[in-house]
C-alpha cells in the first residue's frame, strides 16, 4: 500500500465508523413506529414501504442528502398510495442531518423539498377545515429539525474553532520556548565564550613573566566554564527535573536564575579579562519580578560581550534603574585609546576597529545579539536604542514596562 493513501483510508474508515450507531437509530425507529394497527398485520408490500423509509438512516452521516432523496422518493410512494405511516418522522431526522453535516445551499434544498412535502401532506391527510392548523403544525415540526442540525453544526464549527486555537496557541508556545532557548544559548555560550577567549589570551601573554596571574587565568576560565554549564543545564532544565541523574544537577536547577543582584559577579568576571566595568543599581529592586530581573541581567551580558569582542581597552559603565512599574537598563563603553593600546596582550588576536561606523557595521552584522535583545524588550512592551556615542563608543539603553502583559 501506497504510504500516501493512508491518510484517505484512514479518513474513509472513520467516515464508515458511524454507520453502526445509525443503524441502531434506524432499527429503534422502525420498530417504535410499527405500532399497533399500522403496519403489522397488513399487506407485505406496508412492511417494505415502512423499511424504505427507515432503513437508508443507517447512512445518514455517510450520504445525508442521498438519504435524504431517497427517504423523500419513499415518502413519496407513500403518498401516491394515499397511505399513513408514522415513520414519516425518518424524513426529519434527514433534515436534521443534512443541516448539521452539509453547506447551507444543500441545506436549503432539502428544506424547500421538505416543506413542500408537507404542504402535500396536509392537503391530502389534513381533516376537514383543518389545513392550515395541520400546515403549521408540520411546518414547525420541520422547522424544529431543521435549527436543532444548524445549531449542532455551529456548535461543531465553534469547538473545532477552539481546538485550533488551542493547537495555534500551543504552537506559538513551543516557537516561544525555542526562541527562548536561542536567545539564552547565544546569549550564555557567547558571552563566556569571549570571557575564556580573553582570560586565555591573557594567560598565554603573562605565562612567562607572571605564572601565578596565568593560573589566576586559567582558574578564573574553569570557573567561567562551570558557570556556563550551570546556566546552560537552567536554561533547557524544562521538564527534565525526573531525569536529573543526580541530586547535585536537580540542586544546580533549583537554583534562581540569575538578577539584578548577579551583575556585581558578572562585572567581577568582565573585569578579570582586562575591561574595566563599573555597576551602578537604583531604585526599588526588590519590586522587579524574576523574569525581568533575568531579562536585565542578559541585556547587560550581551552588552558587556559586545564591549569585550569589539571595544578592546574600553571601559564599561553599567547603570540600571527600577521600580515595580519601569525599569532601565544602560550600558556605555567609553573607549580609551591609550589604554586600548596598554591593555591589549600582544599575543592576544587582531580585535576589530572600533570607529563608530565601523562598530555599527559589526554590532549590526551579527544580527542575533541585537535581535536577541529586542526581542527580550519587546516582552515587556519596551524600547531600545543602541549606537555610537560622540567621542567613540557605544551605548545601549533598554527601557522595560514591567506594567505590560506577558
Amino acid at each position: 500500500m501506497n504510504p500516501g493513501d493512508r491518510p484517505a483510508r484512514i479518513t474513509a474508515l472513520s467516515r464508515w465508523s458511524t454507520v453502526p450507531a445509525d443503524a441502531v437509530l434506524a432499527a429503534a425507529l422502525f420498530l417504535t413506529t410499527l405500532g399497533p394497527g399500522q403496519v403489522l398485520p397488513g399487506p407485505p408490500w406496508l412492511l417494505a414501504l415502512q423499511t424504505a423509509l427507515v432503513a437508508p438512516l443507517a447512512w445518514r452521516r455517510l450520504a445525508p442528502m442521498t438519504v435524504m432523496g431517497l427517504i423523500g422518493l419513499a415518502a413519496a410512494v407513500q403518498w401516491t398510495l394515499d397511505v399513513q405511516l408514522p415513520a414519516d418522522a425518518a424524513l426529519l431526522v434527514a433534515m436534521y442531518t443534512v443541516a448539521a453535516h452539509r453547506p447551507w445551499r444543500r441545506t436549503l434544498v432539502a428544506a424547500v423539498a421538505l416543506e413542500g412535502g408537507v404542504l402535500m401532506a396536509a392537503a391530502r391527510w389534513a381533516p376537514p377545515g383543518q389545513f392550515p392548523f395541520t400546515a403549521a403544525a408540520l411546518s414547525a415540526m420541520a422547522a424544529v429539525a431543521l435549527m436543532s442540525g444548524l445549531w449542532m453544526r455551529v456548535r461543531r464549527a465553534y469547538v473545532t474553532s477552539l481546538e485550533h486555537d488551542r493547537e495555534q496557541r500551543a504552537r506559538l508556545a513551543v516557537a516561544e520556548e525555542r526562541a527562548r532557548m536561542t536567545r539564552d544559548m547565544h546569549d550564555i555560550v557567547t558571552h563566556n565564550l569571549s570571557v575564556m577567549v580573553a582570560l586565555a589570551d591573557s594567560a598565554a601573554y603573562v605565562r612567562h613573566s607572571a605564572p601565578d596571574r596565568a593560573a589566576a587565568a586559567m582558574e578564573q576560565i574553569a570557573a567561567t566554564g562551570r558557570q556556563a554549564l550551570q546556566d546552560m543545564r537552567r536554561s533547557l532544565s524544562t521538564d527534565r527535573t525526573d531525569r536529573a541523574g543526580s541530586e547535585n544537577r536537580f540542586d544546580e536547577m533549583l537554583q534562581p536564575a540569575p538578577g539584578i543582584a548577579e551583575l556585581g559577579p558578572l562585572a567581577e568576571r568582565m573585569r578579570a579579562t582586562g575591561l574595566a566595568t563599573r555597576v551602578r543599581v537604583a531604585g526599588d529592586i526588590e519590586a522587579v519580578p524574576a523574569a525581568a530581573q533575568l531579562t536585565i541581567y542578559r541585556l547587560v551580558q550581551e552588552a558587556l560581550t559586545n564591549t569585550l569582542r569589539h571595544a578592546p581597552g574600553a571601559r564599561a559603565e553599567v547603570r540600571v534603574e527600577a521600580s515595580s512599574h519601569r525599569a532601565e537598563v544602560e550600558v556605555i563603553d567609553v573607549r580609551d585609546p591609550v589604554a586600548a593600546g596598554a591593555s591589549v596582550p600582544r599575543s592576544a588576536s587582531p580585535q576589530p576597529a572600533t570607529a563608530a561606523g565601523t562598530r555599527v557595521s559589526e554590532f549590526r552584522g551579527d544580527g542575533r545579539g541585537i535581535a536577541g535583545m529586542r526581542e527580550r524588550v519587546a516582552s515587556y512592551g519596551g524600547s531600545l536604542d543602541a549606537g555610537p556615542v560622540p567621542g567613540g563608543g557605544w551605548r545601549v539603553l533598554a527601557v522595560l514596562n514591567l506594567d505590560a502583559p506577558q
